[in-house]
């Protein structure tokens, strides 16, 4: 069974058993975490049930594995001609969490 869910802004194609980095999450390691902005379940018979725009009742349940820091992002902005150019970078914190499972709701 796979799951496409939404953190943030960002869509996600989860299944059981799958590490992911998600934007940061406000839980705690060792919590699990019912994430339940689900847009499309594909079950295991090849039938997928589509939300319109959520899937009432599904929620993926993830374990918040650890929290960090992802590599350094560059932003590079300049104006042609002109001699101006600035160079900067962020580094985006994330959560990575293992999911554990995908109830359906019906």
């Amino acid at each position: 069974m796979d799951a496409i869910l939404r953190c943030g802004s960002t869509q996600f194609k989860v299944s059981p058993g799958q590490t992911v980095k998600l934007p940061l999450l406000d839980a705690e390691v060792g919590n699990v975490v019912e994430l339940d902005d689900v847009l499309l379940v594909s079950k295991d018979s090849g039938e997928a049930v589509v939300g319109r725009p959520r899937v009432n009742g599904a929620k993926v349940v993830a374990k918040v594995l650890r929290h960090g820091k992802d590599r350094k992002i560059l932003v590079y902005t300049f104006k042609r001609r002109k001699g101006y150019e600035k160079r900067r970078g962020h580094r985006q914190q994330f959560t990575e969490v293992l999911i554990e499972d995908i109830k359906l709701g019906t």
